[in-house]
């Protein structure tokens, strides 16, 4: 196995500009790798030059549906690293197309290239799932092994951090609607996870710090119900707002009407996940397969939330005045 230091590694990052993939890539040049991010629109990927040194990040074309510029974008690479991934299906974007066929791709690129892969799937990835969604993450991880058996896989929580689309949206949502919805009356288990904690287990996988061929779930210090994470948030900002419970059926009706949305509040399919619980496993914390295993020490959302939350206050920044 050759050896090389962290400036002669090339690492091409796909989805490289969305909100986990602005962190990976800091954290990949605060490393002195050698960046290039495949994305669709490397116009747009403007704003990741300044993470790294002049040269350092490198935007170019690909589309994770497109085999032939998953291989361009993946000449002479060492590692690839696939962040793609949707939460609702959108004209061609569909989630066999996008989780499924193209991970396998990135994995078929990375084999002819000799390269190791890591690969971003999600907690509740299972072939067995009532959710398409979570059915093509565990598609997408049986075929990107079966391609690269090194490949090494994340299943993060939710992620949360300043750009994070969960405390954004449900702050952003508290401060417009009287209410917010508990789907299921807000039963379901998360274990939100720091964006930086989770673009630190993959610079180290990147290291060769990961085990070859494992699954790796990681989660945050503490589990928290749907309930308690939106009572956290209108705390956080201030407000007061009603928490209302929606049975699982009817939160389907209102979905199938919702997901017709250019950005859909709730899809059917979303349903489904919020009725199995989102936290590590046991069995990958019997085994090790945390972000304990790369000595990581996950931050808090009291630690965040709170630093990025604050402008959805009537206040902004500044604190109301207790008497």
């Amino acid at each position: 196995m050759t050896v090389r230091s962290p400036s002669e590694t090339l690492v091409t990052v796909y989805g490289g500009s969305g909100f986990l993939g602005r962190h990976v890539v800091r954290a990949l040049a605060r490393r002195d790798y050698r960046i290039r991010v495949a994305v669709r629109r490397p116009e747009l990927a403007g704003h990741l030059q300044p993470l790294g040194k002049v040269g350092q990040i490198n935007p170019v074309q690909a589309n994770i549906r497109n085999a032939a510029s998953v291989a361009a974008a993946a000449r002479d690479s060492h590692v690839l690293i696939n962040l793609v991934g949707i939460l609702f299906e959108l004209g061609r974007q569909r989630f066999d197309a996008v989780h499924t066929v193209g991970a396998e791709q990135v994995a078929l690129a990375a084999a002819n290239q000799g390269a190791r892969v890591v690969h971003v799937s999600a907690i509740g990835a299972d072939p067995d799932s009532p959710s398409h969604y979570a059915r093509s993450k565990a598609e997408a991880e049986r075929l990107v092994l079966a391609a690269q058996p090194t490949a090494t896989i994340f299943r993060p929580s939710i992620v949360f951090g300043p750009e994070d689309d969960f405390f954004n949206r449900f702050a952003a949502l508290a401060r417009m609607s009287p209410a917010l919805p508990l789907i299921g009356g807000g039963h379901t288990r998360f274990q939100p996870v720091f964006v930086g904690d989770v673009a630190t287990a993959i610079a180290d996988a990147v290291d060769g710090k990961a085990q070859a061929g494992a699954i790796y779930e990681l989660g945050g210090p503490d589990v928290h119900t749907f309930k308690e994470l939106m009572q956290f948030v209108l705390e956080t900002i201030e407000r007061k707002r009603l928490l209302v419970p929606v049975p699982f059926f009817v939160a389907s009706m209102k979905a199938a009407f919702l997901q017709f949305m250019p950005k859909p509040l709730l899809t059917p399919d979303q349903v489904e996940l919020l009725k199995a619980d989102n936290v590590v496993s046991e069995a990958a914390i019997a085994e090790g397969r945390t972000l304990k295993a790369f000595g990581i020490e996950p931050e808090p959302i009291e630690a965040i939330v709170p630093s990025y939350l604050w402008r959805f206050r009537k206040t902004g920044q500044f604190r109301k005045l207790r008497v």
